[in-house]
């Protein structure tokens, strides 16, 4: 069977299929997650102060207090340990802190060697910390699966490759007939594999880095929301509804919240993104689909979906439409959209119609803090004392890593290979005010529905996004 487009309106079968999923994480949704700490009471001092409990959150305190032992350091989180992004992700821990080879090279042509090596040391010292830190979050070091769903996209998924490969990647170019021996599906044209991604479990992580901190000596504070900064002496003084921290020293990891600091409110906007758990597959339905290897699967076109297993066989389906709200509204409601559900649903069928019948679990949604360069950026301010990191536009799980290592080179004052880095020194093109921000994000989005319809041909939009640096090619 060969189909020839993904469907752009849920059908019914769609909406069948998640009218029982309950709407939230699967990942947050389990009897082992620990239970909330206590919010910050009271005035306290230390010596870093670490905003949001994410993986960037939570990275930068392990590593500061392993370099430091000696170190004070409080995490607080205005909501609990990887509730928002690095909860409901889908596991994939990629090497790349570009957003991809293609961004990496149409942004920091002339550093990316630079960038490709330390993103695979990126991987390599997650990996080693992980084991050392004694954090039990499923890794599978599968590598990833880019999938050609269409003939047309065949030729791009190959140039990829052959690009890759000059930049001395082990990335290798898969057939139809060899990528279906691997996924069986009549979505798959060709593939290219990648294997420096992870596969992991992303609140396993994030619960686990929690618990490793602490253990280290890292102070803790969940519900606690920071409602602004302001210096104080040397120092700069925190605010929130029950207490105050005065740090030396802060770093803002706050994803795609709204950001404390005010360029930071241009840097990124929060776009809203989806995703389907299925039960666990029988071992009828696991022997049907193949995929042997359990590599992370994504395809290929502008609006694309990822894919993968979970340790107990379940499916992770995610993707497609990146929803923008007019206002850069992050209210929770959004969550929950079953237009997107539903679409999601028929797309995992007519990637795998074999599942006919499987039922969904849970479904959720979430905002990323998206940049105009598709991958993370530095801010500091208070001379220095303040360093934010953002826009890791869905790519965040081993970037964040990274992120955090270089946002404390930044705030210690260390002048390093990373700080050093052009990706680094520079900024994202900022977003324009409304209603302009919400008619260009629209009018982008309709074109790169509108380009994959027309056999992945870019409009006078798109080229013309190309070319001031804020096209997308991932």
């Amino acid at each position: 069977m060969t189909v020839s487009a993904w469907a752009e309106e849920p059908t019914e079968r769609g909406r069948r299929m998640i009218a029982d999923a309950v709407r939230r994480p699967f990942w947050l949704d389990r009897p082992e997650r620990p239970e909330a700490r206590p919010a910050l009471r009271g005035d306290r001092r230390c010596d870093l102060l670490v905003i949001g409990a994410g993986f960037t959150g939570l990275w930068a305190a392990v590593q500061a207090i392993e370099a430091d032992p000696d170190r004070q350091v409080i995490l607080v989180d205005r909501d609990r340990v990887a509730e928002q992004a690095s909860g409901r992700n889908g596991g994939f821990c990629s090497a790349s802190i570009t957003h991809g080879l293609s961004n990496g090279m149409s942004r920091f042509a002339d550093e990316l060697p630079t960038l490709l090596r330390m993103g695979d040391e990126t991987l390599d010292e997650i990996e080693k910390a992980v084991h050392r830190l004694g954090v039990d979050a499923d890794l599978e070091r599968t590598g990833e699966l880019d999938i050609a769903n269409f003939d047309w996209q065949v030729d791009a998924v190959r140039d990829g490759v052959e690009e890759a490969v000059a930049l001395g990647r082990d990335t290798t170019f898969h057939d139809k007939d060899d990528a279906r021996s691997k996924v069986r599906s009549p979505m798959v044209a060709a593939a290219a594999h990648d294997p420096a991604v992870i596969m992991l479990d992303p609140a396993k992580l994030a619960w686990g880095l929690a618990a490793a901190a602490e253990r280290l000596g890292v102070v803790i504070c969940e519900n606690t929301e920071i409602t602004g900064l302001r210096r104080r002496g040397r120092g700069v003084h925190a605010e929130s509804p029950r207490g105050s921290v005065t740090a030396n020293k802060v770093i803002v990891a706050t994803a795609a919240a709204r950001p404390l600091r005010r360029w930071n409110r241009w840097g990124t906007v929060p776009v809203w993104d989806y995703v389907l758990m299925t039960a666990p597959l029988t071992d009828a339905q696991r022997a049907s689909i193949g995929w042997d290897g359990r590599e992370g699967l994504a395809d290929g076109g502008n609006r694309f979906h990822y894919f993968r297993l979970t340790t107990d066989n379940r499916i992770l389906f995610g993707g497609w439409d990146a929803v923008y709200r007019y206002g850069s509204d992050r209210d929770d409601r959004h969550s929950s959209d079953d237009h997107e559900f539903a679409v999601l649903a028929e797309h995992l069928l007519q990637m795998f119609p074999q599942l006919e019948g499987i039922e969904i679990t849970h479904a959720w949604g979430g905002a990323i803090d998206t940049s105009s360069r598709f991958c993370a950026y530095w801010h500091t301010s208070m001379r220095g004392r303040v360093v934010s990191v953002l826009g890791f536009t869905g790519l965040g799980v081993g970037a964040s890593h990274f992120g955090a290592r270089t946002a404390l080179d930044l705030v210690d004052g260390h002048d390093t290979e990373r700080t050093r880095l052009q990706m680094v020194r520079t900024r994202p093109i900022p977003f324009p005010p409304e209603p302009l921000r919400w008619i260009g994000i629209t009018i982008t989005r309709r074109q790169f529905a509108r380009a994959d319809r027309s056999q992945g041909r870019r409009g006078i939009w798109l080229r013309t996004m190309d070319k001031v640096g804020l096209g997308f090619d991932s």
